[in-house]
């Protein structure tokens, strides 16, 4: 039986390469790095080099030999250490003393210099456990996988991707992320209808996490408008998602600080940066020490004049970069101003209320907005909010819950330690809303009253 390969089919994306962001992952553990060439790399206390990873596919197990190089990790045929070892009935007569395990530390170490692999050593680890014949059979699977865990040097490289990051970031440091969650991460996607082609506002301080999930999502088609606060966006986990360079052309900054001036027609986006112009004219510390330093020798005329040139090359690159700036936040501008973006995405640590009120008016009639919060009181009273101001309909205020499940035979159970919360979820629709009627008025809302019979009186 013969099978037809495609000629045009090419695996070189599915393949690590030089300068690709990767997640290294060792059984729930996560680490988000760059191929870069003999550069160490510490991942769960131990130094390791990429090189070696370079032309292999992605979902590959490497085995960390001497050195910090990789290997991949063959699989080997040989017996389980659990093949010629009989179960016990029940573990009640055994002590957990410490004695029970014949080899020391030493003799664990000698194993290793020899060149024994992680198998083998478990392997040694049973074969001289006193107690091992009669634990019974779950214990015997759970002891192998925690040594398993301790002797198996080696580790899997994963190619990023909106789950894998949320995950890593969950483990590892959730207060970068607002304790977001991977399943609230992809109800937010959902709900906010995240697509090819549409235009998204987001807000967001989740190190850019929400950010790059979107981005992902839209595929490189559309448009991407951050809202950021303070002096620039922070985007660190929209590098690790290793996006190609068309997929930045399709992302767009605003601050939050001009919106209110921008719905108000006042945004002047060619007025100056007062702070940049300060520091140009402060100068830096390194022009300062040069000019206290400057001698009266014969050289003086040839270093004032290094100096006047190098102050009039880094007063060039500032200028450049303000015009920049000033070009991005006119075109960013121009996008915003025709108030008919397709969805609205925020969450952050900042109180949501006033940014979603403000950011509403952004959006066409009849698109989706999605805002989380780690805690549910700063959503009520959104939800409130736009119940008194009107123009949305079908608002929900959600609670997301998640539980993990051992499954196994004979053992099938939630697990022991999970997640308590994965934060709140207010979603909506937006609605053309009729200006000459107060929204939230009884005129609006009720009938006008019938007229009360009066009944002619003779004085």
């Amino acid at each position: 039986m013969s099978f037809c390969v495609n000629p045009m089919y090419d695996d070189n994306q599915y393949r690590i390469k030089e300068g690709d962001y990767v997640v290294l992952k060792r059984g729930e553990i996560f680490k988000a790095v760059q191929i870069q060439p003999r550069k160490k790399v510490i991942f769960e206390k131990q130094w390791i080099f990429l090189d070696n990873a370079v032309g292999q596919l992605y979902s590959t197990t490497f085995e960390i030999l001497s050195g910090g190089n990789l290997k991949p990790h063959e699989l080997k045929d040989s017996a389980s250490p659990l093949d010629a070892v009989e179960a016990g009935t029940d573990n009640r007569n055994i002590v957990d003393d410490g004695k029970s395990q014949k080899l020391t530390r030493d003799d664990i170490e000698a194993l290793k210099e020899k060149g024994l692999k992680g198998q083998d050593i478990i392997k040694k680890l049973v074969d001289n456990h006193a107690t091992f014949g009669d634990k019974t059979e779950y214990s015997q699977v759970k002891y192998i996988k925690k040594k398993k865990k301790k002797y198996e040097n080696t580790v899997m490289i994963l190619k990023p991707s909106c789950r894998i990051l949320a995950m890593m970031y969950h483990g590892r440091e959730p207060g970068k992320i607002c304790h977001l969650r991977y399943d609230t991460l992809a109800q937010m996607l959902t709900l906010a209808n995240i697509h090819a082609g549409s235009k998204v506002l987001v807000f967001e301080t989740c190190a850019g996490l929400v950010l790059g999930s979107i981005m992902e999502r839209m595929g490189g088609y559309g448009s991407v408008i951050q809202m950021y606060p303070g002096g620039g966006p922070v985007r660190a986990g929209v590098e690790s998602f290793g996006f190609p360079a068309h997929f930045h052309d399709t992302l767009h900054e605003f601050p939050i600080c001009h919106v209110n001036a921008l719905l108000a027609g006042t945004l002047d986006t060619s007025a100056k940066d007062p702070t940049a112009g300060r520091a140009e004219e402060q100068g830096t510390p390194e022009e300062e020490s040069m000019e206290t330093n400057t001698g009266d020798d014969a050289g003086q005329d040839v270093e004032k004049t290094e100096k006047d040139k190098l102050k009039e090359a880094k007063a060039q690159v500032k200028k450049l970069r303000l015009e920049e700036k000033q070009r991005r936040l006119a075109a960013t501008a121009a996008l915003l101003k025709g108030r008919n973006a397709d969805g609205l995405v925020i969450a952050s640590r900042f109180h949501p209320c006033p940014v979603l009120l403000g950011l509403l008016k952004f959006l066409s009639p009849s698109r989706p907005f999605v805002v989380y919060s780690q805690y549910i009181e700063p959503l009520v009273e959104c939800f409130k909010k736009l119940r008194e101001c009107g123009g949305t309909v079908n608002l929900r205020l959600t609670d997301t819950w998640m539980r993990h499940y051992q499954v196994l035979p004979d053992r099938t159970h939630p697990l022991l330690l999970m997640s308590g919360g994965g934060g709140y979820l207010l979603s909506g629709t937006t609605v053309a809303t009729d200006h000459s009627k107060p929204a939230g008025s009884k005129q609006a809302e009720e009938p006008a009253p019938k007229r009360q019979k009066l009944e002619d009186t003779e004085g």
